[in-house]
């Protein structure tokens, strides 16, 4: 027999300590690898940051959300622990027997001495679901935390807007939650306490132990208190109410629902005393009665009795009961869109305009806009793109001295920005190492015309070209813009293409400027790959130590992280400052939270657009100027007034910069936001009328003009009351114009919008005014409304499109323009105000079916009762006032080219005068012939080959000058040497 000693050892089986820390580590280490890319996101944040010097805006807002969700958290697993170590310690050593014992003692059986940890554990799961979520409010937090004054009352508590705004979202949400968690702990602790004895259902003994029923009215005591604040806080809830005619509090709230809310407030309280009165008492009579007179007050005082008082009382005589209280949100919503400032002028409209009133006005006429941004943005790509991996994302309009001028001229401009998925044999080292931008831009004057109808480039081709010093770009390189995504690498062993010329030579250049996070060392770059998804970055032989990660480039995705609480208009645009190409963005702030303002009308935003959410109150705060080399963002505060944006900057002074210091040259290219513009246009229909009773009755009520030549497509737009309202046609978008207004003695460049009067089947389409904002440094954010006489009718544009579609004429050579693989294009009509009349000009285009290059070939203007359409705007005012000033056109003839047809409703203009006979006149007639001979020569050819359109254009231009020549020798002309080939059948 063996020793014990020889016997082999058992081995001891693994305690289960270190079975649980092995296990915790594996769930450690697979959640690091799963959470390892979000990591790395997290940390490429805050190089982002860093590299901008933002890094206090990004501590910032992560510092809010991780505060709200530690409190918040925290606070719900203290009342949570505590509430069941209350009941853990009342709980009854001795339980009764019964049907129900079976299931606590299993209960017991499992927890046992580890009813400490399952308390704990019971808390922090719900903690862990209650908690974190209130980081959503890390905005309402920050502006509670900053709140300011507006220095404005409300009208019916007397308290400063700013607690409206500020304070009571915040704190509303706070007692909401607060709420929500009581009762959440109710629960689970009358759970605690059936599962420990203290409540039996069924026992014919007591059901309830004395010391359970004082926990729970307590805790019923508890939540009867926040109910009462909560309706102490919806009382101020009113001023949003959307009850009565306009948004705010209306009779009905006032008189009826705010004195509910009051008694409802008493009645909480005095249930919350009755809870706690019950401590003393046997039996739940009295929690039974408070609950039950609390449901009685709420369902009669607080929704039956204020539904009765707006039907019977309201509804018969709304106008007179309703008034004080619109007269209130006219007020509030004028406050909130800034329109209280907007100056409304008499427009005594006439038709007495003359040729030398085009010429007082000639900076008007020379900046008429005849390149629709939409229609020049196809030339541009045709013409300017020159390879795939470039493009144009928008076309903008600005405003610029050429050659040195103090006169300024209206530009359009486009970046060519790069396009990744024109890049050629798409590898990661090209799509990421060497087309890492685009390249330069191109800019033509908004009323140049060359002679083959293209717009007259004051900047093009590559390397970029420019005819005007103002438009000199250094560093024309683009590395960020528009609808730029992914991420680029330089500064690396590999040159990166600025552009290639014809033959295939590649311009290329290496990366200087300050943009972009370094790589120069391990963790960087694996950070960067993960956050990329992408090993590349990692184990790439060409990046070097001073390479550098250019990401979240594409400048709107780059503010909205820098700063994501403003909001973004949809339209940035590039600036040349300096002689460099900068961006321009728009930064709203807004709230849903000003008493008694309306909700905005957004119904005609653009897709993209910040404002496209609930708000009432809106500032153009802030203008975001961004390099397009670097990347640097600089935020200016242009409206220091603003109380909301001072709120922003006392949470983030190292974001915001003072707008005083924008330099002066650079203020001279801002413009009025097209969005804001928008907006405010769509309230200032119903909101120009300041008189309640006329208000109620929408006396006066204007909406924007019909799109001309545009039916069927419905779009909502704001109707009377503020409210959207369905019509059958889409609205006319503002534009942009570079004009003298009426009365004034220079040229402003403002953004323009017509209005018509309201009608909810569209049939009011007679102009009843328009609006402009003003844009120039001495007068920037200026509304203006000019409303037309009111014993007048006035053609709005919608009235003024069918006169034109009506004009056989002009139909007719429309249709000869239309065939042949041609398409016409009609341009924006827009509405020019000169002195106290009103020109009507629309440009007309023509591109090839094959070839879309959209080429200006016509210019149609319409006066009074006169419809003209020439091959250019000089050619078309001369025909009607007789003379014009000159533009900035180049058409193949002296004053614009070919002739129209008469002036609709009269005999036609009279001749453009000149000397009668004579040497001069004589030597002029025979320059004018032999120049229409050879436009009959050249229609004579185009008719040959079917070419109809061509025919028409030459014919028209021969005669054209054949009468010049007539007019010139004062008398009949002799007939030119070319005889004009016969009409086509």
């Amino acid at each position: 027999m063996r020793a014990p000693t020889d016997l082999p050892r058992r081995r001891r089986p693994p305690s289960r300590v270190g079975l649980l820390l092995l296990g915790v580590a594996v769930f450690v280490l697979l959640l690091l690898a799963v959470s390892l890319r979000g990591i790395a996101g997290f940390y490429t944040d805050y190089l982002w940051f860093g590299e901008l010097r933002l890094t206090s805006v990004w501590k910032g807002v992560l510092g809010a959300k991780v505060a709200l969700a530690i409190v918040f958290t925290a606070v719900f697993f203290v009342v949570m622990w505590a509430n069941l170590a209350i009941a853990d310690l009342i709980a009854p050593r001795f339980r009764p027997m019964g049907p129900e014992e079976q299931l606590v003692e299993r209960y017991h059986a499992l927890v046992g001495p580890r009813a400490g940890l399952v308390r704990i554990g019971v808390a922090l799961l719900f903690a862990l679901v209650a908690g974190p979520g209130s980081s959503g409010q890390w905005n309402a937090w920050i502006l509670f935390r900053n709140h300011v004054s507006f220095g404005t009352t409300d009208a019916q508590f007397h308290r400063d807007i700013g607690f409206f705004v500020f304070q009571l979202p915040f704190v509303k949400f706070v007692v909401d939650w607060l709420f929500a968690a009581a009762v959440i702990v109710l629960i689970v602790t009358a759970v605690a306490h059936y599962l420990n004895g203290g409540i039996r259902f069924q026992t014919p003994m007591q059901k309830v132990t004395p010391q359970v029923k004082v926990h729970l009215s307590v805790l019923l005591a508890v939540l009867a208190l926040l109910k009462a604040v909560g309706y102490y806080l919806q009382r101020f809830e009113l001023v949003y109410s959307t009850r009565g005619v306009v948004d705010g509090a209306g009779y009905t709230d006032v008189k009826a629902q705010l004195p509910a809310l009051q008694l409802l407030i008493f009645i909480s309280l005095f249930a919350g005393v009755l809870f706690l009165v019950n401590i003393l008492r046997r039996g739940w009579v009295l929690p039974v009665a408070a609950v039950g007179l609390w449901a009685l007050v709420s369902v009669t005082a607080g929704t039956a009795y204020p539904a009765f008082v707006q039907k019977f009382r309201v509804q018969p005589t709304e106008s007179v009961k309703e008034r004080p209280y619109i007269d209130r949100n006219i007020r509030a919503t004028r406050a909130a869109f800034n329109l209280g400032d907007t100056r409304v002028n008499d427009f005594n409209y006439n038709e007495n305009l003359q040729g030398s009133d085009l010429n007082a006005n000639s900076e008007t006429i020379r900046n008429v806009r005849l390149w629709d941004p939409s229609v020049l943005k196809e030339t541009y790509k045709r013409l300017q793109e020159i390879r795939n991996f470039y493009q144009f994302n928008d076309v903008d309009v600005d405003r610029y001295g050429l050659s040195g001028a103090a006169r300024m001229t209206q530009i359009l401009l486009a970046a060519r920005e790069l396009n990744i998925d024109g890049i050629p044999s798409p590898s990661w080292v090209n799509q990421h190492l060497v087309y890492t931008h685009g390249y330069g831009m191109v800019a033509s004057p908004a009323n140049a015309v060359a002679a083959d109808g293209n717009p007259d480039l004051l900047v093009k081709d590559l390397p970029p070209q420019s005819s005007q010093p103002a438009l000199d770009v250094v560093r024309p390189a683009v590395y960020y813009g528009q609808s730029l995504s992914g991420y680029a690498i330089v500064g690396t062993r590999q040159k990166e293409v600025d552009f290639t010329e014809a033959n295939g030579v590649n311009h290329t250049s290496t990366y200087t400027g300050s943009g972009g996070v370094r790589m120069d060392s391990w963790l960087r770059r694996m950070a960067l790959a993960l956050r990329f998804g992408d090993p590349n970055p990692l184990i790439s032989g060409f990046i070097r130590s001073d390479s550098k990660a250019i990401y979240i480039r594409d400048i709107d995705e780059r503010v909205r992280k820098a700063a994501p609480f403003l909001r973004y208009d949809s339209d940035p645009y590039p600036v040349v400052f300096k002689n460099r190409l900068v961006w321009i963005y728009d930064a709203y702030t807004t709230t849903s939270r000003y008493p008694y303002a309306q909700r905005a009308g957004t119904s005609r935003l653009q897709s993209g657009s910040g404002l496209i959410s609930d708000f009432n109150y809106v500032r153009n705060s802030v203008k975001v100027v961004i390099d397009a080399y670097d990347g640097t963002m600089t935020f200016y505060v242009m409206d220091q007034n603003d109380p909301m944006i001072q709120a922003y900057r006392k949470a983030f002074p190292k974001l915001f910069t003072d707008g005083s210091r924008m330099d002066p040259a650079l203020r001279t290219h801002l413009r009025y936001p097209e969005d804001l513009f928008r907006v405010q246009t769509n309230m200032f229909g119903l909101y120009h009328m300041t008189d309640p009773g006329a208000f109620y009755n929408k006396t006066d009520a204007w909406e924007i003009a019909q799109a001309p030549g545009a039916v069927g497509n419905a779009t909502a737009v704001i109707g009377p009351g503020g409210q959207l309202a369905q019509s059958r046609e889409p609205r006319m978008v503002p534009y942009y114009l570079l004009m003298r207004l009426p009365g004034e003695a220079q040229e402003d460049f403002l953004i323009l919008q017509p209005f018509v009067p309201f009608s909810k089947d569209d049939s009011r389409k007679d102009l009843t005014a328009f609006m402009v904002a003003k844009s120039d440094p001495r007068n920037y954010g200026q509304l203006e409304a000019f409303v037309m006489p009111r014993q007048q009718q006035i053609d709005g544009p919608a009235l003024v499109n069918a006169r034109i579609n009506q004009q056989p004429e002009i139909s007719r050579e429309i249709t000869l323009l239309n065939t042949s693989g041609s398409k016409v294009l009609l341009g924006n009509l827009l509405l020019i105000p000169v002195e106290r009349s009103l020109l009507y000009v629309q440009p007309l285009y023509v591109q090839s079916e094959a070839t879309p290059l959209p080429q200006l070939k016509r210019v149609i203007v319409v006066y009074a009762d006169k419809v003209v359409m020439r091959e250019s705007l000089q050619g078309a005012l001369t025909d009607i006032f007789g003379s014009a000033p000159s533009t900035l056109e180049q058409g193949p003839t002296a004053g614009g080219g070919g002739p129209s047809p008469a002036p609709s409703g009269g005999a036609g203009a009279p001749p453009t005068t000149a000397p009668s006979g004579g040497a001069a006149g004589s030597s002029a007639a025979q320059g004018l012939l032999a120049q229409a001979a050879t436009h009959f020569q050249a229609a004579d050819a185009a008719l040959k080959s079917g070419d109809l359109a061509t025919y028409q254009r030459e014919t028209n231009a021969a005669r054209d000058l054949v009468n010049q020549a007539n007019a010139a020798l004062g008398g009949q002309a002799p007939a030119p040497t070319t005889t004009a080939p016969p009409a086509p059948s």
